[in-house]
């Protein structure tokens, strides 16, 4: 893709208004926190103590939002308390030189680059944790005037969270969506399969699901009781459902038992569908009566034989338990021995030191985030200081907020603040000059914006910033700046950071294209020991563990996911694809994916602990982990992969007891087949 193009296509990306569900009780209580502080500053300690609380609480109240499942008061209290260090250890280093801030803003945000190493939410708050720093620190004028404003903040910061404590809004709510969205992703693919009997699987709402899950010790005493269990019954249902569709280890393509097939398909997507409502509202199930009855029809044995009706046996015995586990208040406890726990704080520090020394090394594309941020963000000083404009902060400050790892978003954030910039200041001047407000007036039209700003963050950046400066210009306007001393300035030094970013991202890269091939061979790899797995379990039914098919089984979700994530950031790069072009890529991705189906298939048809092992299933296990290794290494090296030696084993393999393990094993070769392809030049 050329520069032009890819120019273009992501500035529409990050002016596009998307639609999102909104939260007006989280807003209000965010904005009413805000309020609360700002009040509260004006009365007893003036405007420039009440704009440093307002920060505070402003970015307390945005840590809240992040995609995070930790509770929403921790998120509050880690944001203020940072806020608060950073600002006065920022004051006490720049009131002594202004050349000494310089390093210390250097060493703040290169460290504030590398947590995005230990996630998402960790970069935004570290992120604006040093681009507030870059305001506050220039509101005190002494020690004892910057340790009551770094107080002051941090005091932002508990606000927000006690508000969220004492009126909690939706209890659960994001674990029950993600839950939910589950359950609901899997109904539809019961009803896609009616039609399409090898259709593919997303597993990202399970993994999402799955992550959801894990709770702190006391959440998980506190975890109302649909919460738990009904995931695992989710993960279980999915082969099931994809064994009893596909002609090859199910029923036949046409005939009597198709069409009960697809009978079977319709009810499991609409008692999927029941529980996915029941869990996201808190209410009983509702199921309609003709589902279960054909579920639970006594006539199954006369359709269906051998592995078809055990599928169907199966399924409605997991839908059994899926409506008991999603009734609210049916009795069931949650054992918090059992729960998958979240690590206390104290208990992340040290899992966010080791990721983000894991991302010390060359090529690391955290590294060069935080390098490139680090770059923008002292030029961006430097040249605010130098231009004949007040409140220089906002050049580094807007690099600071508008960079991220990749290029995508980046840029698409960059042309975003910017427009939205405009937007937002030129609608807070004309209220300005219209209303000329007075210092209580200015706060309350700053709360305003913050809370439409809390409203409508999901749809997109550019809204975001449009409030986001309408909050700015009257929380100055608040401490007596002019209007005409805040919009040229802030215009100009938007669009000065905005072109750092760019510059910086220009001069030192890192591209997602070039890496795709070692996604692409982690992904295979993965998959291949994922397959190799469940054909231990036909080997040794006995003796094999049942935990090891769930690793490898996670791992290959995680590696599809890192490859979609990477495909994606590829397509918006203006650089060449470097041997694998779209097509292949999309190809040898699909491939991928009935590769890891059909080892599902084999999954759902595990053997009983009591039978005898099949033979040949060890040798073929091994074959399978050797070629799938010896591929991924072949993809690495631009090669393409070959598969002779699972070639001749099938070729030669009399594999006795059920078809199900003849058909699937075919399966496998036939997609490794698709892989090499895709690839081929």
């Amino acid at each position: 893709m050329s520069w032009l193009r890819a120019l273009r296509d992501t500035a529409r990306a990050g002016m596009r208004v998307e639609r999102a569900r909104l939260e007006p009780l989280v807003a209000l209580r965010a904005a009413a926190g805000l309020a609360i502080v700002i009040a509260a500053g004006l009365a007893l300690l003036g405007p420039g103590a009440a704009a440093s609380s307002a920060f505070g609480a402003f970015m307390a109240a945005i840590a809240t939002f992040q995609q995070s499942w930790r509770p929403r008061p921790v998120l509050a209290l880690a944001s203020g308390l940072t806020l608060a260090v950073s600002t006065f250890a920022g004051y006490l280093v720049g009131s002594a030189h202004i050349g000494l801030f310089l390093p210390m803003l250097a060493v703040w945000t290169f460290a504030a680059g590398l947590m995005w190493a230990a996630g998402p939410t960790a970069g935004i708050i570290a992120s604006g944790n040093v681009a507030i720093m870059l305001v506050t620190v220039t509101l005190p004028t002494s020690v004892p005037q910057a340790a009551g404003h770094a107080a002051v903040i941090a005091a932002g910061g508990v606000v927000q969270a006690l508000l969220i404590v004492l009126f909690p809004v939706r209890r659960w709510g994001a674990q029950r969506d993600a839950l939910a969205d589950a359950l609901a992703a899997e109904a539809d693919y019961a009803r896609r399969l009616r039609h399409d009997p090898v259709s593919s699987f997303d597993p990202e709402p399970l993994m999402k699901a799955r992550d959801a899950a894990a709770v702190t010790v006391r959440q998980a005493r506190r975890r109302p009781a649909e919460l738990h269990g009904a995931r695992g019954l989710a993960e279980r249902v999915r082969p099931v459902l994809a064994s009893l569709a596909d002609p090859a280890v199910g029923a036949p393509g046409e005939g009597p038992a198709r069409d009960r097939v697809r009978e079977l398909l319709d009810a499991a997507g609409e008692v999927l569908d029941a529980a996915a409502h029941a869990i996201r509202h808190g209410d009983p199930v509702r199921l309609p009566a003709p589902a279960l009855a054909v579920l639970k029809a006594p006539d199954l044995p006369e359709v269906f034989t051998g592995a078809p009706l055990r599928a169907a046996r199966r399924l409605a015995a997991l839908l059994d338990d899926v409506l008991e586990t999603a009734e609210p208040g049916s009795g069931r406890t949650a054992d918090p021995a059992e729960a998958m726990l979240r690590p206390t704080v104290p208990a992340l520090v040290p899992l966010a030191l080791k990721a983000v020394r894991a991302e010390l090394r060359p090529g690391s594309p955290v590294l060069r985030h935080a390098v490139r941020v680090t770059a923008a963000a002292c030029a961006g000083y430097l040249v605010g200081h130098a231009l004949p404009f007040g409140h220089a902060y906002w050049a580094p400050m807007a690099s600071v907020m508008v960079m991220r790892p990749d290029f995508t978003q980046t840029w698409s954030r960059a042309v975003a603040r910017f427009g939205g910039t405009l937007v937002g200041v030129g609608a807070a001047t004309a209220v300005v000059q219209l209303a000329q407000p007075g210092m209580y007036l200015s706060g309350l039209l700053a709360v305003v914006s913050a809370g439409l700003m809390y409203v409508l963050m999901r749809t997109g950046y550019a809204v975001t910033q449009v409030f986001v400066s309408a909050y700015v210009v009257f929380l100055l306007g608040m401490g007596g700046v002019r209007w005409d001393q805040t919009v040229p300035d802030r215009i100009a030094l938007t669009l000065v950071g905005g072109v750092l970013a760019m510059l910086a991202y220009a001069v030192y890269p890192a591209w997602e294209t070039p890496r795709l091939r070692t996604r692409l061979a982690d992904w295979l790899a993965a998959d291949g020991r994922y397959a190799a797995a469940v054909l231990g379990q036909y080997a040794d039914p006995a003796g094999a563990r049942r935990a090891d098919v769930r690793e490898a089984l996670l791992e290959a979700r995680d590696a599809r996911i890192a490859w979609q994530e990477a495909l994606a950031r590829a397509e918006g790069e203006p650089v060449r694809h470097r041997g694998l072009s779209r097509a292949a890529a999309e190809g040898a991705g699909d491939a991928l994916a009935a590769l890891g189906r059909g080892a599902m298939l084999l999954e759902a048809h595990l053997p009983d602990r009591d039978r005898d092992p099949v033979p040949g299933a060890a040798e073929l296990a091994r074959a399978v982990r050797e070629a799938t290794g010896a591929g991924a290494k072949a993809v690495r090296e631009r090669r393409v992969p070959r598969w002779d030696g699972v070639r001749e084993l099938l070729a030669g393999w009399e594999a006795p007891g059920p078809d199900v393990l003849r058909g699937a094993a075919g399966q496998l070769l036939e997609s490794l087949d698709e892989v090499s392809e895709a690839l081929r030049p």
